[in-house]
């Protein structure tokens, strides 16, 4: 496979990958009936983005776009790395954002058939910056 093709396969897997990530959270919400916390509502402030930014970057046939959705994944990463360590309580519970207002970042809900969101998350996360890390390999950019 040729270099631009090997790019724009990974963008393209990138995208779906955000697409896939974004329509299941609003399943979970608008189905499912739960509601998310506030570590979920930023993580959502981050994939959501991606989909349009990566969708927009494939219609236009920009293989640099892959710098911009890098920004947003390793953002998403963070805090979902942030979300996991307060779901396996390697954080501490005095700093969970959840507990004052809306549902709990911790609490019942926050898996998804015995799999916790916020790992689900994080692997979306890393996942979505590796396709875009390959995107951009070999372009200098």
């Amino acid at each position: 496979m040729s270099q631009v093709a090997n790019r724009e396969w990974s963008l393209a897997a990138a995208w779906t990958l955000s697409l896939v990530a974004s329509l299941t959270v609003v399943f979970i919400g608008e189905v499912l009936g739960q509601s998310p916390c506030t570590l979920c509502w930023f993580q959502r402030a981050f994939m959501f983005p991606l989909v349009i930014i990566l969708g927009l970057g494939l219609w236009w046939g920009d293989p640099g776009i892959g710098r911009y959705g890098m920004v947003l994944a390793l953002g998403g990463c963070a805090v979902a790395l942030w979300h996991l360590g307060l779901y396996l309580e390697i954080v501490p519970e005095d700093i969970e954002p959840c507990s004052a207002s809306g549902p709990s970042c911790t609490g019942e809900g926050q898996d998804l058939f015995g799999v916790p969101l916020p790992l689900l998350s994080l692997l979306a996360f890393a996942l979505v910056a590796t396709l875009l890390a390959a995107s951009l390999k070999g372009k200098g950019g």
